[in-house]
């Protein structure tokens, strides 16, 4: 009896401690994959590569078609103009726009004082900067999926009466939108991990300008964000081979439809 009365104590307080201890677990135990500066950064991270793809399609269609179809003087620097992107240093890129786009700069200067825009700093920057650095990669892929055209089709329909336009829209535009698609979805996936020309331009601004590169650049500078650096790290890996993935995989899939 009395070895049973000693036990009671003893184990009511065995199980408190055990209780204690279970709780603490599962308190150092992560409720949420990601924190919410980690989530602001994946939202502004779509919300600018979105932006920079609807910015820059419209005329990156127009380029590819004039760089394909066109012959005139100044071709061949023009095509230089428009990929000059992918061989200068992106921070080269976003320093030209803050000198152009800056509130000091002669064309951020109008925006701001004929309607109160500001790019520099800002989400609407970093989208700029983000369109204007994938910009080179829509181009070629919407040029390459021109170049594969038979230009007999076209012909066939100017017989016929049909205008240039209308050709462009009934012909030409739904037999290239396979590179349409691909170079707009390649481009979404780079915009998600441009760096360099964002921060020049937009800087580090946390909820508006900080994405997911920057915020890693943020979490690697900090003494102890190698965890939130690894989280990012690998968000940004998925992301970009999602992205890849699926614009191959819509490429394929519309190819197919069109019976290519």
């Amino acid at each position: 009896m009395a070895r049973s009365q000693a036990s009671g104590p003893a184990a009511e307080g065995m199980r408190k401690s055990t209780g204690r201890l279970a709780g603490q677990a599962r308190a150092d135990v992560p409720t949420e994959l990601l924190s919410p500066a980690e989530l602001d950064a994946l939202r502004l991270s779509l919300e600018v590569a979105a932006r920079s793809v609807l910015l820059s399609l419209p005329p990156a269609v127009g380029i590819a078609w004039l760089l394909t179809r066109g012959r005139f003087p100044g071709r061949s620097l023009l095509d230089a103009f428009v990929h000059l992107p992918l061989v200068l240093p992106p921070v080269a890129v976003g320093y030209v726009l803050l000198l152009l786009f800056g509130n000091r700069g002669p064309v951020g200067h109008w925006l701001h004082e004929q309607f109160g825009i500001q790019l520099a700093f800002t989400t609407a920057g970093a989208a700029l900067a983000t369109a204007v650095m994938a910009f080179p990669l829509m181009v070629r892929a919407i040029r390459l999926s021109l170049e594969h055209l038979d230009p007999g089709l076209e012909a066939a329909a100017r017989t016929l009466g049909a205008g240039p336009l209308d050709r462009f829209c009934t012909i030409t535009l739904p037999l290239m939108l396979p590179g349409v698609i691909a170079g707009a979805v390649t481009a979404f996936a780079a915009g998600l991990g441009e760096f360099g020309a964002v921060i020049t331009f937009a800087a580090n601004v946390p909820g508006q300008t900080r994405t997911i590169p920057l915020a890693l650049y943020t979490a690697i500078q900090s003494p102890d964000g190698d965890t939130a650096a690894l989280r990012l790290a690998v968000l940004s890996f998925v992301l970009g081979l999602s992205g890849l993935l699926l614009a191959e995989w819509l490429a394929r899939r519309i190819r197919r439809l069109l019976g290519r």
